[in-house]
C-alpha cells in the first residue's frame, strides 16, 4: 500500500493525514478485514472500488464514494458491519472511522484527491 494523505481540491486543506491507498487487486480484496479500527485520523482509499461491504468487519466506517475526478458523490454514514453500500458511477472510496467524514467536514459534492507522502523522496 502507499503512504499519504487527502486534500480537498479546492482549499488544500488536509482532509485526513494518515491514508493508505490501495495498490492491487489483493489490497482492494482486503480492504479493512481483519484489521484494528482506524483512528479518526485515518483512512483507506481504495481506486478502483464502486461498492463495499462490511462482511467480518466488527466496527462501523464512514464511506465516501468518489467519481473518477475525486468529486464526492456520497457518503455512507455509519455503515455498520454485515451491510453492504454502492454508489452509481463511483469509481474511488475512502473508508473512515465512523463519524470522520462529518467531523472533517466532507460534504458531497466537494473534490478530493490523494497525495503520495513516499513520492516526496
Amino acid at each position: 500500500m502507499k503512504n499519504g494523505a487527502v486534500y480537498d481540491a479546492e482549499t488544500q486543506r488536509c482532509v485526513i493525514a494518515e491514508v493508505w491507498k490501495t495498490t492491487n487487486v489483493f489490497e482492494r480484496m482486503r480492504g479493512l478485514l481483519a484489521r484494528p479500527a482506524l483512528l479518526a485520523t485515518q483512512g483507506l482509499w481504495i481506486e478502483p472500488c464502486p461498492s463495499v461491504h462490511t462482511f467480518g468487519m466488527r466496527y462501523p466506517i464512514d464511506v465516501v464514494f468518489m467519481d473518477n475526478s475525486g468529486g464526492v458523490k456520497k457518503i455512507a454514514h455509519n455503515l455498520k458491519p454485515l451491510r453492504l453500500s454502492s454508489c452509481h458511477g463511483a469509481r474511488n472510496t475512502l473508508e473512515l472511522s465512523s463519524g470522520c467524514a462529518q467531523k472533517m467536514g466532507i460534504l458531497e459534492g466537494m473534490k478530493l484527491y490523494f497525495k503520495d507522502t513516499e513520492s516526496a523522496e
